[in-house]
């Protein structure tokens, strides 16, 4: 419903500085987001193991249980503290209002009212960043 553009950030491929991203050879990639993941190398073209962790995913190439991670970064200093750095930038990410069919039907008013208060609010901060889509 609406493209609130706050809390931007991006899924990014990062590793140790002696990953290989060219290596021909099966790697492992481990992150909290498998189905990104999956899609990225299915769009270039890449098989790769994927293997779902939670908790300090940047651990895992460090630790040798993966070869590079997927995850979400706002501002890097998560990786550089850790001594990774980003091979690939896969998409961007931000914050959206998503509002189920159902809920909208039942509650159309009060949700129109809701956007309209963030459209004003967004306004009166002066960025008006918010996109309705």
């Amino acid at each position: 419903m609406l493209d609130l553009s706050v809390g931007k950030c991006r899924f990014v491929l990062a590793s140790t500085s002696d990953f290989d991203p060219q290596a021909h050879r099966r790697k492992i990639i481990a992150t909290k987001y498998p189905n990104i993941t999956k899609r990225y190398f299915q769009g270039i073209g890449e098989d790769v193991e994927i293997i779902k962790i939670e908790g300090s995913v940047e651990l895992a190439p460090l630790i040798g249980l993966a070869d590079a991670i997927v995850d979400i970064v706002e501002t890097g200093n998560t990786l550089r503290e850790n001594h990774l750095q980003v091979y690939a930038r896969l998409q961007p990410v931000n914050t959206k209002l998503v509002v189920n069919r159902l809920a909208l039907r039942q509650y159309q008013p009060q949700i129109k009212q809701l956007i309209t208060n963030l459209q004003r609010a967004d306004q009166q901060s002066g960025q008006s960043n918010l996109i309705k889509e």
